[in-house]
């Protein structure tokens, strides 16, 4: 046990790092409030990468899109979402989180506007990739921001909270979806993702502190300090601003110790951090190719192939998204209390079995109500597991000082996987076929399974110190004091 954590999870020792470890009822409540408005970000993540699934039934009608356009308007907003989650990190590393988080608010306003008002295939194609732009930058800052802001006793909590707001953005998407439906309005579908927009602008404006760990390493402490007092007494402040001093002056003294013995290597590839890169960009590649949007950005597109119209699809894709939803919520209540490693273990195992069984049903053309049955079972065992529990590991298992670039090189991977899943699927599911595709997913789902059990330690209630020592352990490069 590193010196100055207690054995006890949410105690405070004199060497403790990082945002306030005891808080009152009060406190909480607040940092709770903060966490919601910052999680908006999650919410147009999930908004706009949701709702194109049913405006892409009524878009390709207007324009006359074929099946490769029609799987560029769903996968051209990923391209964006790369370079929005590699120049993530740097921007909210240099302007602050929360002056990112606001730019980020603005550039949704304007791809919301450039994709409703589009009158043809390439202005709605720049549109989405404005968007991606904003979707990315949005999924590698809000862990981040999170994960600064949030006691380590609830952190697992809030940091899952990023995954929940995404999937309440995917069903309100479907919920929207099914509402214009009706006058077959794609623009109105798009256009209503402009009120969380803006009301994140709002929130950064005028409501959300910076995170008080980037005060601190840019000098800013009396700022910070303000923040730290407003969710917890002058003592406890005082004590974590000079606890984030000593920590961040010995862990900048570490990476540049490391850099120097790895030959001008990056900070993200010094030995200490290279287990926890490997672990972040294998999940991430793992939450694309495990098939999961495939569901999310075509499900009223596959279901409209078992012969129901396109209004009856996209019904049937608001139950997948109630799950999903009602699932993130089960998720959130377990994560700090059964541990990360255990949901994402019991996650890939259904996922492997339910995909397995999807594809089935193509195979044998079974009816579609056992085919909505594989697809809820699968988005079931996603978002109880790997679908928020990734979002916590990416905020956790990068030291302080190099989590933000952490946070941008696992999103990037993530956003470049789902790129690639989403439009390879239609030509491959053309190619070999709907099941054997599925099948496909099975297996990796299967891959990862295993990958997991041998080198993701338990996260859970463990410092940065803790949780890179296990890391190490995991990969075979020394022994933590306690196992992993």
């Amino acid at each position: 046990m590193p010196a100055g954590f207690s054995k006890e999870p949410g105690t405070q020792g004199p060497n403790a790092q990082g945002p306030p470890l005891e808080v009152s009822p009060k406190g909480r409540r607040k940092i709770t409030r903060w966490a919601a408005a910052i999680a908006l970000g999650g919410f147009l993540f999930g908004f706009d990468t949701g709702v194109v699934s049913g405006a892409l039934l009524y878009v390709k009608k207007d324009f006359d899109l074929n099946s490769f356009e029609q799987g560029s308007v769903v996968s051209v907003l990923l391209i964006g979402a790369m370079i929005g989650a590699m120049s993530g990190g740097r921007l909210a590393d240099s302007i602050g989180r929360r002056k990112a988080l606001g730019g980020i608010g603005a550039v949704f306003l304007v791809g919301t506007a450039l994709a409703a008002a589009a009158n043809g295939y390439p202005l709605l194609m720049v549109g989405r990739v404005v968007l991606g732009l904003a979707v990315g930058a949005a999924s590698a800052t809000v862990p981040v921001y999170l994960a600064e802001i949030s006691p380590p006793s609830i952190r697992g909590r809030l940091l899952t909270m990023n995954q929940l707001m995404i999937t309440t953005g995917i069903l309100v998407a479907y919920l929207v979806n099914l509402a214009f439906s009706g006058i077959e309005s794609w623009r109105g579908m798009f256009s209503v993702g402009a009120v969380p927009a803006g009301l994140m602008v709002v929130a950064t404006l005028w409501f959300l502190p910076e995170s008080p760990q980037w005060l601190i390493s840019h000098g800013k402490e009396d700022e910070a300090r303000r923040h730290l007092t407003s969710a917890t007494d002058e003592t406890t402040a005082h004590s974590l601003l000079t606890q984030a001093r000593q920590q961040l002056a010995e862990e900048r003294a570490k990476r540049a110790a490391a850099a120097r013995t790895s030959d001008g290597s990056t900070k993200l590839l010094a030995p200490d951090v290279r287990p926890a890169l490997i672990v972040g960009l294998t999940l991430a590649a793992v939450q694309q190719f495990g098939g999961i949007n495939t569901i999310i950005y075509y499900a009223p597109t596959i279901i409209e192939e078992t012969g129901l119209t396109a209004s009856n699809s996209i019904f049937y894709s608001v139950v997948i998204g109630v799950i999903n939803l009602a699932m993130t919520l089960v998720a959130i209540r377990l994560v700090d209390r059964a541990g990360r490693r255990i949901l994402i273990l019991a996650s890939l195992g259904l996922m492997a079995i339910s995909v397995f069984m999807l594809g089935l049903t193509f195979v044998l053309d079974t009816s579609s109500v056992l085919m909505l049955l594989c697809m809820v079972v699968y988005i079931a065992a996603y978002a109880g597991g790997l679908g928020p529990v990734f979002w916590t590991l990416i905020g956790e298992i990068f030291p302080p000082t190099v989590r933000a670039k952490g946070s941008s090189a696992s999103t990037a991977v993530n956003w470049m996987s789902n790129f690639i899943v989403s439009l390879a699927f239609l030509p491959l599911a053309n190619a070999l076929g709907e099941g054997e595709t599925f099948w496909i997913f099975a297996g990796i789902c299967v891959l990862a399974f295993f990958f997991v059990s041998r080198y993701l330690p338990e996260t859970r209630d463990r410092s940065p110190e803790q949780i890179e020592a296990a890391l190490q352990s995991r990969f075979g490069h020394s022994r933590p004091k306690k196992s992993a």
